[in-house]
């Protein structure tokens, strides 16, 4: 080991072609864009790079702004479903004892990614469509209960004369839905990291000195793994934001995101100053939410 301290310049020769590669296919492209975001457009394919604020300033008008404040309360309740419900299945597989079952449960959040997200992203439509089998579950319990309350009269009074399917497509709730399908296991994974490498000797003091399981859950577990917590609502929360196909797809004309809104600039629009500067506002949330959290490990100590 001393020897490879000593000749550090061997790895140079490794690191030179993936430094060159992300230099040249990313952080190029990316000053370019961020150059881009204070200029002028011109014309119809002209563009002037004056160094104005403009499209900063636009960015925050009311109609923009609303819809950002929209976009941070659905990617937010997404981000929420995902991890209350992420946090049990992370904690149950890095607690099980079997490893064949462990296996399988993680091969299961994991197989998603072998599945292309568009793909995923218009599954939907054939679960959440009137015909879907949402809807036919709903119809049956409506039927069933629709014949328990004809017994008395009351079928048509309370439910109707005619069944009446959920409308879920098209609709922020599918925009949630979906969200939740493709990030869930972006959750889970990180959860799962942090969980398994809890010492089970703390959770065995907590207990053995007269802690209940709930008060050793929020005592102990918690703060074990808040920084895994962290780390998969800034997974989660950040990209849901950009991520333009989901209510593309899944929503309605007043589902538009941020992210669909910036879609537009580049393309139909054309207008790419005002597009690149709303898409480096959501780089600035990215840095300012990594930086914060970075803060937030070395006040407590660190964190995976």
């Amino acid at each position: 080991m001393d020897d490879w301290k000593r000749n550090q310049r061997i790895f140079w020769p490794l690191a030179l072609p993936p430094a060159v590669w992300l230099l040249v296919f990313f952080l190029v492209p990316l000053s370019l864009i961020w150059v881009l975001s204070f200029g002028e457009k011109l014309g119809i394919q002209e563009i002037a790079t004056t160094w104005t604020l403009d499209n900063y300033a636009k960015a925050v008008e009311p109609l923009y702004a609303s819809i950002l404040w929209k976009s941070l309360r659905i990617c937010g309740l997404a981000t929420l479903i995902c991890l209350l419900v992420g946090y049990p299945v992370a904690f149950l597989i890095a607690f099980l004892r079997s490893s064949m079952w462990k296996a399988l449960l993680l091969l299961g959040v994991i197989i998603p990614f072998a599945i292309n997200i568009l793909v995923r992203t218009f599954s939907l439509i054939a679960v959440l469509r009137p015909t879907g089998p949402i809807n036919a579950a709903y119809e049956a319990l409506w039927n069933g209960a629709h014949a328990v309350l004809g017994v008395v009269g009351l079928g048509d009074a309370l439910l109707g004369e005619r069944f009446t399917p959920l409308m879920l497509m098209y609709s922020n709730t599918a925009v949630i839905v979906g969200i939740v399908f493709v990030f869930f296991p972006f959750m889970v994974l990180p959860l799962y990291a942090n969980i398994e490498k809890i010492d089970r000797s703390y959770l065995e003091a907590s207990l053995d000195l007269g802690a209940s399981h709930l008060r050793t859950f929020v005592s102990v577990i918690l703060p074990l793994t808040w920084h895994g917590i962290l780390s998969g609502v800034i997974i989660v929360f950040i990209p849901s934001l950009g991520y333009f196909f989901i209510p593309e797809i899944l929503g309605g004309a007043n589902s538009d995101l941020i992210g669909n809104v910036i879609e537009r600039q580049f393309k139909s629009a054309n207008n790419w100053p005002f597009g690149a500067a709303l898409s480096f506002l959501l780089m600035y949330a990215t840095f300012g939410a990594l930086a914060l959290r970075a803060v937030i490990a070395g006040r407590r100590g660190g964190g995976a």
